[in-house]
């Protein structure tokens, strides 16, 4: 068996695994103990099926195993891509039993997983997310959803998975238009809470972005630990875990506007963060600090022109939102971040205003 770490997400009897390693397909991790009955359906994508359902078989022997490949972007997170997924449980005969199986990116994780919360009440899922922005950040934490054509993730439900599987040799077919949106989610997370984890990505993102395998398994396993406490702290987002949206407001804001997968979730994030530490008023040479290490990163630091009208109608449905006010995510200084709505409106307007 292969050689991999392992992190807790303390949520009682909900904990599970998050499993980090290279080689944990074709049989380098028995998921068996997480399938409790003896069922399972794989969703995944286009893309990724064809790469790995089939190697993820010797993962679960002595399973029944039925698949499902949906169209792969954004764009197809919906209702009715979901609908795919819940006709397939009924056609095979699922029952409470039967576990889901998320094999892909963010956008298969979070729709299978609003499957497997709806389908009888909720049956029991488990993610093996392949791309770096899922293996750091949407496949823990047990958010999972659908887009509205009026906002981002308007419609999910909270439901953690079994187990977090991470077999990090699955980013050596990822573009590198994915991977840079994935740092994007790892630089986050530097950002809001560990400067010194920001400052070892400042000196190592040559290294990751060249795919470095220690480097990339340093940066998925500090960003599942800083998640992971994060999580474990405030399961359904009711305080601390809304620092994890840092850049979001914004972002999802960018990628409504442009039409979902233009932008892709991470370089969205990526302009949001810069718009969000420019709101929190800090120090200019630490917003500049950001803008630097994004754009070393290859990510935008600039969003697209949108009216502020626009602005303000797409984060107006934010879910952070509470009796029509607006609450952001923002710094005290890089490292050190917090939610309030407590912000200078004047300071917003002149945000998204000369944007137009």
């Amino acid at each position: 068996m292969s050689v991999h770490k392992t992190i807790t997400v303390n949520l009682g009897q909900r904990s599970y695994p998050i499993v980090i390693g290279r080689e944990l397909l074709d049989g380098g991790f028995d998921l068996t103990s997480f399938v409790k009955g003896r069922d399972c359906l794989i969703v995944s994508n286009e893309t990724v099926a064809p790469l790995y359902c089939k190697r993820l078989a010797p993962n679960l022997a002595g399973k029944t195993i039925t698949s499902i490949e949906l169209p792969d972007g954004e764009e197809h997170k919906t209702v009715a891509t979901m609908q795919t997924i819940l006709d397939r449980l009924v056609a095979t005969g699922a029952n409470r039993d039967t576990t889901v199986i998320a094999l892909g990116g963010g956008v298969v994780g979070d729709i299978a997983g609003f499957a497997a919360a709806c389908y009888m009440r909720g049956v029991a899922f488990i993610q093996i997310p392949t791309t770096l922005l899922a293996q750091v950040d949407s496949s823990v934490g047990g958010k999972t959803g659908v887009n509205h054509a009026r906002g981002k993730n308007l419609i999910g439900a909270f439901h953690q998975p079994r187990a977090v599987v991470i077999d990090t040799d699955t980013l050596a077919t990822l573009p590198d238009r994915e991977l840079r949106a994935g740092l994007a989610e790892v630089i986050k997370h530097g950002a809001i809470c560990e400067l010194g984890f920001f400052e070892w990505i400042e000196q190592n993102i040559d290294a990751l972005l060249a795919k470095d395998p220690a480097a990339l398994a340093h940066a998925i396993q500090r960003s599942c630990e800083v998640k992971a406490g994060v999580v474990a702290e405030d399961e359904r987002e009711a305080g601390r875990r809304a620092i994890l949206n840092f850049g979001h407001t914004f972002g999802h804001a960018i990628e409504h506007s442009q039409g979902y997968g233009v932008w892709l979730h991470g370089e969205a994030v990526a302009a949001g963060m810069v718009m969000a530490a420019e709101l929190s008023g800090i120090a200019a040479s630490d917003v500049q600090r950001l803008c630097k290490l994004l754009q070393r990163t290859g990510l935008p630091t600039e969003p697209p022109t949108i009216a502020a009208e626009d602005w303000m109608r797409a984060m107006g449905l934010d879910k952070k939102v509470r009796q029509k006010q607006l609450r952001f995510v923002l710094l005290r200084s890089l490292g050190d971040a917090y939610f309030t709505a407590a912000y200078d409106e004047k300071r917003l307007g002149q945000i998204i205003g000369r944007k137009i």
